[in-house]
């Protein structure tokens, strides 16, 4: 399967140095295939193409994979820490749609997740709070019982 990838923000940073202020750029880019495979990486470059593909690279580097409902959603509540952002993940009825804010909701569209209700707690830093939606989404678990409901691919 072919993997998309969204940038979530792009940002300059500067490094001051003895000859002056040396400045490059950091980009946060997400990847996912729309089955239950996401990731999310960081790049840094002088220029803002070559950090958006450092930070592909990276985000392929980093996916996980978890299992959706036939619903398109989680099959249980999950909660994601990282650093001092909480992403409270929660599964929603069918036609409900994505109810998430920021690099949470693009994290979630590229994994395929279509029915879904998401709360950030503590930190608005997009880089937390999409690694932390990575790690809520990497303690999904299913039974046996509901594998017949689940999409595998």
């Amino acid at each position: 399967m072919v993997f998309e990838s969204r940038v979530i923000d792009v940002k300059r940073v500067t490094k001051v140095r003895k000859g002056g202020k040396k400045m490059s750029f950091q980009a946060l880019v997400a990847v996912g295939n729309g089955w239950g495979k996401v990731g999310v990486g960081v790049g840094k470059a002088r220029d803002p193409s070559s950090a958006i593909n450092k930070g592909v690279t990276n985000g392929h580097k980093n996916v996980i994979k978890f299992n959706l409902t036939t619903a398109k959603s989680i099959s249980h509540e999950s909660t994601g820490y990282l650093g001092g952002a909480q992403v409270y993940l929660r599964p929603s009825s069918p036609g409900s749609g994505v109810i998430a804010g920021g690099a949470t909701r693009v994290v979630l569209e590229l994994a395929g997740v279509q029915n879904i209700v998401s709360k950030q707690l503590g930190s608005d830093n997009l880089v937390n709070n999409a690694r932390a939606t990575i790690e809520g989404l990497a303690l999904i678990r299913t039974s046996k019982i509901l594998t017949n409901n689940l999409l595998e691919f």
